[in-house]
């Protein structure tokens, strides 16, 4: 028998990973490199899709005030579609987040927001906390004529008295009496909560009477996703208005 017998060449190598690293192949090195880089480009792809979603699609955000109750208490989450107003267009009834752009809530506290908060907030993974947006119902549209009170106590939208089924029993649609026309490009907007609420009514001696710019809607309240005990899809009261003719 050889030596050759003894000590073949076709005997196959240690494992890669079992041998020293000066050793390895270029191939075998390419691979690992080839192996994080897959790596990074899925994370970057799952990032960017987790983006696109909060930014296009749907988002939460945190309420903290109770403006909107019952129907929204104060510390809930809601996730609302940001395919409104873009896609979707504005009704009367939906329940809208909109850009503080009127300075409703003072100089925004956005500051005192972490910045790893922020970025979670960017991503969609966590609710906006700063404040710098509201959360209100829609009652008006672009030139809508919206007043208060008809004899029987209600909302009156073009003419056309409504009852509201979302305010808590025994809350008054408005206290003060009002009567505006809607801006165009511009929306009334009200808390369920009317008497407390600093809502449309109460800047009504700024620019636009108080109306909020359509630019500023972020999206529409479709849903609570937090806390689980109150986690629930928001009603539909588009139907309340449905009598209400198109504005003039």
């Amino acid at each position: 028998m050889s030596t050759l017998e003894f000590f073949p060449d076709n005997l196959p190598d240690p494992e890669p990973r079992n041998r020293p690293a000066h050793l390895r192949s270029k191939n075998e090195e390419r691979s690992v490199g080839g192996q994080v880089f897959d790596f990074l480009l899925i994370l970057v792809l799952v990032l960017v899709t987790i983006a696109g979603v909060r930014h296009f699609v749907a988002q939460r955000f945190y309420i903290p005030t109770g403006s909107m109750e019952q129907t929204i208490m104060p510390e809930d989450y809601v996730l609302a579609s940001r395919l409104t107003p873009n896609t979707v267009p504005v009704r009367r009834g939906d329940i809208v987040v909109f850009h503080d752009s009127g300075h409703w809530l003072g100089e925004a506290n956005s500051d005192k927001v972490p910045v790893w908060e922020k970025g979670l907030v960017w991503l969609g993974l966590k609710g906006d906390r700063s404040s710098q947006q509201l959360i209100k119902r829609v009652i008006g549209l672009p030139g809508d004529r919206v007043s208060c009170c008809s004899p029987e106590g209600r909302l009156v939208v073009n003419g056309i008295a409504v009852k509201e089924p979302y305010l808590a029993p025994g809350t008054l649609p408005s206290e003060e009496p009002f009567d505006v026309r809607v801006p165009e490009g511009r929306i009334w907007v009200m808390g369920d909560n009317r008497q407390n609420s600093a809502d449309s009514r109460a800047h009504m001696d700024l620019d636009g009477k108080g109306s909020v710019p359509l630019s500023d809607v972020l999206g529409r309240a479709v849903a609570i996703t937090w806390p689980i005990s109150r986690m629930s899809f928001l009603e539909d009261y588009s139907e309340v208005f449905s009598q209400v003719p198109n504005a003039k």
